[in-house]
């Protein structure tokens, strides 16, 4: 039984590399109680099987601009479902304002292809 939990664990570097970011990242999401690894005989660091497709989540929240403390109210209720009235309207507010940053993004993509189609045409000219 011991054999088959630690095949299921994934160590640090292996998550780290799978999730594109550093060791050290890994190690700041401990401290800020984002991530939990359990530690072997020896101190190593090891994650459950979903730690990268969680890791990769706490980055696009940061990404949107969330803090810490952010992630750390918002990920209870990702992993569970469970939501008081209090933070569904805090989704709600953090939706609206990824939702803005993506308004904002596509309206200076679109600039950006305007650019290159002149710029295109002027060289064909």
């Amino acid at each position: 039984m011991q054999g088959e939990r630690s095949e299921e664990r994934v160590r640090i570097g292996e998550v780290a590399a799978r999730a594109g970011v550093s060791v050290r990242a890994l190690r700041y999401y401990e401290e800020q109680g984002l991530l939990v690894a359990e530690r072997s005989a020896s101190g190593q660091r090891h994650y459950p099987p979903g730690a990268v497709d969680r890791v990769r989540f706490i980055q696009n929240l940061y990404a949107a601009g969330l803090g810490s403390k952010a992630v750390l109210r918002i990920l209870p209720c990702m992993e569970h479902g469970v939501l008081t009235d209090e933070m569904h309207e805090r989704l709600l507010a953090e939706r609206a304002r990824v939702q803005v940053q993506l308004d904002e993004l596509t309206a200076t993509r679109d600039k950006l292809d305007d650019v290159i189609r002149a710029g295109q045409a002027h060289r064909r000219a």
